[in-house]
This record gives structure tokens, C-alpha cells and sequence, in this order.
């Protein structure tokens, strides 16, 4: 079923680095590959567009660095599909949900990321943040109710969504699925080049968001009985505030900025783990990259990590937001390293995006075959020339 035609609609892509941009980009690209057309529209920015890219005007989001808005509209350029597949809810997402109605074909919408987490950074005090919330909680559930199908990455993310959001439409997990071509056991300098000191590492790499809690990573770090030096890759609003607690806490870190991407594989695979207290996630995608690598993960038992690391196989968990609780899965995670790092390699084929691709597939094809339900979709989106 990869000859089908997707249409793709995403609010968020390139050049900007998350989960999100990631999977779409990694899904199209298999796609095609595979013979398949998967048009992708996305807010204008720097980024030049290749084949199948479609990008729509766009204006700076003042409260989010690195997003855009960008306008409701359908490039004239963007073939008609067999499926149309939204990421996210927003105004480019509108686009799409409108488009599956103007051209009669099956909605899938993905659940990347609860917008009720990032309320704080709309909010000015507490209050408003409860309101930002509530109002989050209900958008989402309009948004998805439109959807034939909703795609999640992770069991956990399909339980949040449908009993915490309240959706009734149908949910279906399909892993984001990783590069394990790119991502595996590498050796390399990457210690040398970036002057990290002998024994233990422990790391993570990503946005330094609030919403990740990565000051409890910190806390713990402390908290370790042994020599260890913190290693963090990323950046993000929360870094400053990041590097104050180190300094307080008198944590060995090295803070190294955004790594390139072709750094990322020695990064993981020269950890001896990688630690991850965000509670928020609905895959966790950096996690299955570190496992990918062979590098075992300590993060909290919430979320998607929750399905993501199997305790005593690739990880351990801990209860989100306890400080010796996590401090005890990095301890444990390192002192289990090498046997974790088997199992890790192990599980390599299972999480590959080859194999979402597989299930990615075999959801469309379900829907052109009229396996769902067509449900309420919205009225139809203009076309932009």
C-alpha cells in the first residue's frame, strides 16, 4: 500500500529540530522511497524545500522560539490524496482537516504532544494557566473527533487520549519508528573532541524545556554516590536556570549546545546512560535513539517512557518527579550497563522506522479499503496559488 498518495500537514518542520519535524521527514522520505507520494505542507521559514515540500506563508509565534504560524491555505501544487495525514492541530492542521473534506479522502491525525503542557508558556500566572489548559483540552478534542483515525507512538499516549481528552474516535499506535541505519553503535572522539573527562557519563539531549523537568536530572546527578559528569545537549529556555542549579549543586556538567545531527549517534553511544525525567512525553523519541545506539535509559515511570523503556531490559524507570527515585534508576542503569546495552541492541529491529513504515501502511490501506468509518470532518480549505 506504499503507492498511495498522502498528504501530509504539519505546523511545525524544518529547520526547527524536534520530534514532530523529525517523523515527518523521516516518514516521507521512507515513503517515497518505498514509490510511494507524500506531499508535506508546513509554515514558510529558511527552510529551502525539496520535492513534495509545500511550504505556506507564515508569521513568527512571539511565545515559542523557533515556531511559526503559518497561514490556513493548500499550495494550488499539492496533488489530491488518497489519505490525508495531520500532525498537528493548528492552523496548518485546520488546513488539512478542511482538505480531507474538500477532496473526500480518509483523516489521520497523529497525537505528537499534549498542548496543555505547554500552557506555562502562554500563561502569566496560575490562573491562566488552568484556563490555557482547560481551553487545550477542549480544541484537542473538537480537532480529533474530526479524524477517521487517530495515530499515536506509544499505548500510554493512546490511554492519555482517549481517557484523559475524552476522544471516542478510533486510536491506533504506530511507533515514530527510528533510523537504526543512522543511529547504532559507533565508535569514535566524540569524548576528545568535546573534552569530557574519563568515567562514568551520564546524558541527555534535546529542547531544555520546563515542561521536561530536567532540573530533577540534575537533583539526581548530585544526589549519585560516585564520580559521574553530567553531559547535556540541547538548548532551549530552561538552560540558564539549568546551569545556575549545576553550579549550585556543584554537578561536574558540560552544557554543549545543539549537537549536529551526524554528532548524535556518537553522543548516545558514549554515555553509559541516558537519563530522561520528562513526564510529558508521547514516544519519547530520543529514548529509542539511545537504545538504538546500545545506551541503556533511566527515565520516570509517566507518559510514553512508560512503554518506551522496558525496566530490566533497556532501562529502568522511577516515579515522576522523585528525586531518589530517579536517582536510583541512574544508578542502577549504571550499574547494569553492559547487560542493558545487549538487550538494547537486541531491540533495534522492533523500533525501526521501517517497521512504522510497515504499520503506517497498513493503516492507509485499511482506510482506502473502507475498514473506518468516515467520521464528521470540517468544510472545505481554500486553495493559495
Amino acid at each position: 500500500m506504499t503507492d498511495l498518495g498522502v498528504a501530509a500537514f504539519t505546523d511545525t518542520y524544518l529547520p526547527t529540530v524536534n520530534g514532530v519535524t523529525y517523523t515527518v521527514e523521516t516518514w516521507q522520505d521512507r515513503w517515497c522511497a518505498r514509490g510511494g507520494r507524500m506531499d508535506v505542507v508546513y509554515p514558510a521559514s529558511s527552510h529551502d524545500p525539496g520535492p513534495q515540500e509545500h511550504p505556506v506563508r507564515s508569521v513568527r509565534f512571539p511565545f515559542y522560539d523557533g515556531y511559526r504560524l503559518g497561514l490556513p491555505r493548500v499550495p494550488s501544487d499539492v496533488a489530491d490524496p488518497d489519505v490525508v495525514h495531520c500532525h498537528t492541530p493548528f492552523s496548518v492542521g485546520l488546513s488539512g482537516l478542511r482538505f480531507a473534506r474538500a477532496t473526500d479522502a480518509p483523516l489521520v491525525a497523529s497525537y505528537h504532544t499534549p498542548t496543555a503542557e505547554y500552557a506555562e508558556y502562554l500563561s502569566i500566572n496560575g490562573t491562566v494557566e488552568k484556563t490555557v489548559r482547560g481551553a487545550a483540552n477542549s480544541y484537542e478534542r473538537w480537532y480529533l473527533k474530526h479524524a477517521d483515525v487517530v495515530v499515536v507512538p506509544s499505548a500510554e499516549t493512546g490511554r492519555y487520549v482517549a481517557e484523559d481528552v475524552g476522544v471516542e474516535t478510533d486510536v491506533e499506535v504506530v511507533s515514530n519508528g527510528v533510523d537504526v541505519d543512522f543511529f547504532r553503535p559507533v565508535d569514535g572522539d566524540f569524548r576528545t573532541r568535546y573534552d569530557l573527562p574519563d568515567g562514568p557519563l551520564v546524558g541527555y539531549t534535546g529542547r531544555h524545556g520546563y515542561e521536561k523537568q530536567l532540573d530533577l536530572l540534575v537533583d539526581a546527578v548530585a544526589a549519585l554516590d560516585r564520580d559521574v559528569t553530567l553531559v547535556m545537549g540541547g538548548d532551549g529556555p530552561a538552560r540558564s536556570d539549568l546551569e545556575t542549579a549545576v553550579a549550585a549543586a556543584d554537578v561536574d556538567a558540560r552544557f554543549l549546545g545543539f549537537l549536529d545531527r551526524e554528532d548524535l549517534p556518537a553522543f548516545y553511544a558514549t554515555l553509559d546512560v541516558f537519563a530522561f525525567p520528562s513526564p510529558v512525553e508521547t514516544q519519547g523519541l530520543v529514548a529509542l535513539e539511545a537504545t538504538a545506539c546500545g545506551t541503556p535509559v533511566a527515565g520516570v515511570d509517566a507518559g510514553a517512557l512508560a512503554d518506551t523503556i522496558d525496566d530490566g531490559a533497556t532501562g529502568y524507570t522511577a516515579e515522576a518527579g522523585s528525586v531518589d527515585a530517579f536517582t536510583d534508576a541512574i544508578a542502577r542503569t549504571l550499574d547494569e550497563a553492559p547487560t542493558l546495552r545487549e538487550t538494547c541492541l537486541d531491540r533495534r529491529e522492533s523500533i525501526s522506522v521501517e517497521f512504522a513504515i510497515d504499520e503506517l501502511a497498513a493503516l492507509y490501506g485499511r482506510l482506502c479499503d473502507g475498514a473506518h468509518a468516515p467520521s464528521d470532518r470540517s468544510t472545505a480549505a481554500p486553495r493559495s496559488g
